[in-house]
């Protein structure tokens, strides 16, 4: 690969000078090119450029070509589908947490409709075969209404091994669920197959599935969201054998049971990192979330950090 200059925040890193690792890859300090993102989605790379997508207006798109300076892109959808108003009324084309994936030739964007503090929610899907045009929308994917003890947000989608296609999602309630994808499609393989439970917190939601080794991993936000440097968002994770699970901490308590490792939280002005993405560049593999910049009253910004792993094979 070419030498990479990624932005990353460093508040936790005590890092005073740019290093570059083994494959080139340079850890900088956050700079003024760091975008303002709240619920990045993993990075992905087509062609020449890699993109990330983010919460906003008919979904936000960023590309870049070295990971440092980041450019605005078209929103994926500049008119809201009909349906997203039938899910959420008070939805106004504001689409959440988007996830994407490259299946074969073309790109899956999971994305979330709802309406704070509601469970009428829905994932909704849009395709590509070229990231910066062209999205088409593909309808729903999951739905939650007030009778579910669930809700339909948050999606994170992993390509398994053996070309498998599985979407973890949820917030609060009963919270993390996942399904299986049907790879040709995008939609669920089997709608009225059971949802499996993953984990459950009384604050819980923007799961992140990664795949490492002989290990499945599931990271997820404990803590409050969205209140700037007074934010709670700290990134817990869990292990299984299974992407089934069950997905344990490293104490071996069940995540399902309240379980899961700190792994990154608050730090300085580092705050409320939220909402995990692993990049793999090589044979490395980076940490991509949002945090609050607190030398910059609160906003919400990218961060891009080098994810190394212990000989127990936790993520560090």
């Amino acid at each position: 690969m070419f030498a990479l200059a990624i932005a990353v925040a460093v508040a936790m890193q005590s890092v005073p000078t740019a290093f570059t690792s083994g494959s080139g890859v340079a850890n900088l300090p956050a700079t003024e090119d760091a975008p303002r993102v709240h619920d990045p989605s993993t990075i992905v790379h087509d062609k020449d450029e890699y993109w990330l997508f983010a919460t906003g207006p008919g979904v936000r798109s960023f590309h870049s070509a070295h990971l440092m300076r980041w450019l605005p892109g078209p929103p994926v959808l500049p008119s809201p589908p009909a349906w997203t108003h039938d899910v959420a009324s008070d939805n106004r084309g504001y689409f959440w947490a988007p996830d994407v994936v490259r299946v074969n030739d073309r790109y899956l964007l999971y994305y979330s409709v709802s309406t704070w503090g509601k469970k009428t929610s829905a994932i909704g899907l849009a395709t590509t075969r070229a990231l910066g045009s062209n999205w088409r929308d593909e309808g729903i994917v999951v739905r939650s209404n007030t009778n579910d003890d669930f809700n339909a947000i948050d999606p994170s989608v992993l390509l398994d091994t053996d070309g498998r296609l599985w979407m973890a999602f949820g917030s609060y309630w009963s919270g993390i669920k996942l399904v299986e994808l049907d790879p040709v499609t995008g939609k669920r393989l089997a709608c009225n197959a059971p949802m499996v439970s993953l984990a459950r917190h009384d604050s819980l939601e923007a799961a992140c599935l990664y795949h490492h080794d002989s290990f499945y991993y599931l990271f997820v936000n404990w803590g409050q969201c969205c209140r700037g440097t007074n934010s709670t968002y700290e990134i817990r994770v869990g292990r299984s054998v299974a992407v089934t699970g069950p997905f344990v901490d490293r104490d071996g308590i069940d995540m399902l049971q309240g379980g899961g490792t700190r792994f990154l939280g608050t730090s300085g002005s580092f705050v409320g990192p939220g909402h995990a993405g692993i990049l793999r560049v090589g044979k490395e593999e980076w940490l991509s979330c949002h945090f609050y910049d607190g030398n910059r009253g609160g906003r919400p910004t990218l961060a891009l950090r080098k994810l190394g792993w212990s000989k127990e094979g936790w993520p560090k």
